[in-house]
């Protein structure tokens, strides 16, 4: 089951991360989210576990749970949308003061 975790603090490490989870079953994976840009972290990631049941007691056990001063948030990460970030629509039009 792949995991989203939200409101990381940004210190966290991947093995941070991993030993919260390894606590519930086995984790397959971690991917902290980083900056392309600073390479710093961006606040959320994803742990993969192959064992739903243990990843549903870990979802269960960890979200809103404080770390370094931070509640996370941990659900079953929902699959990405098709398509591009969206457009937006434009202004146009005409301008009356």
């Amino acid at each position: 089951m792949n995991i989203y975790v939200g409101n990381l603090p940004y210190q966290t490490t991947q093995d941070d991360l991993r030993v919260q989870f390894e606590q519930y079953g086995v984790v397959e994976s971690v991917n902290i989210i980083q900056d392309r840009e600073t390479g710093r972290s961006k606040g959320f990631g994803f742990v993969v576990m192959p064992d739903s049941t243990g990843a549903q007691k870990a979802i269960d056990s960890l979200n809103d749970v404080d770390m370094g001063g931070r509640k996370m948030k941990v659900n079953e990460a929902r699959p990405r949308a098709e398509g591009g970030s969206g457009g937006g629509g434009g202004g146009g039009g005409e301008r009356r003061w």
